[in-house]
């Protein structure tokens, strides 16, 4: 390929300082129609019932699995690099660890 035609397929991507922080996510719900998917980012916090989304992504079908096979190839290289990531299964929240293990938060 020469230069002319790579530079028609790059992309020059933004990144705000805000954006750029990031946000702190410890749970995703994925919800779908059949034109798009929408993935919000929650952060919950150990003991308390109430949690926050934080970002909500909506996307197309065919974006969505995109991005499923990049999270997949990604992964992949992350254990290659470091080890099997455990998942830890148990109680009745499809694996989710809504107490954190720790002592619950009273207000």
């Amino acid at each position: 390929m020469n230069n002319d035609a790579l530079d028609k397929n790059r992309i020059n991507i933004e990144l705000d300082e805000a954006i750029a922080q990031g946000e702190y996510v410890n749970l995703a719900v994925i919800s779908h129609s059949s034109s798009e998917f929408v993935i919000d980012a929650i952060l919950l916090m150990p003991g308390v019932p109430k949690a926050k989304v934080k970002v909500r992504l909506i996307m197309t079908p065919e974006n969505a699995k995109r991005l499923l096979s990049a999270l997949g190839d990604n992964i992949g290289k992350f254990e290659d690099q470091f080890g099997d990531i455990k998942l830890h299964e148990g109680g009745n929240n499809h694996g989710i660890p809504l107490n954190f293990g720790g002592p619950v938060a009273q207000a």
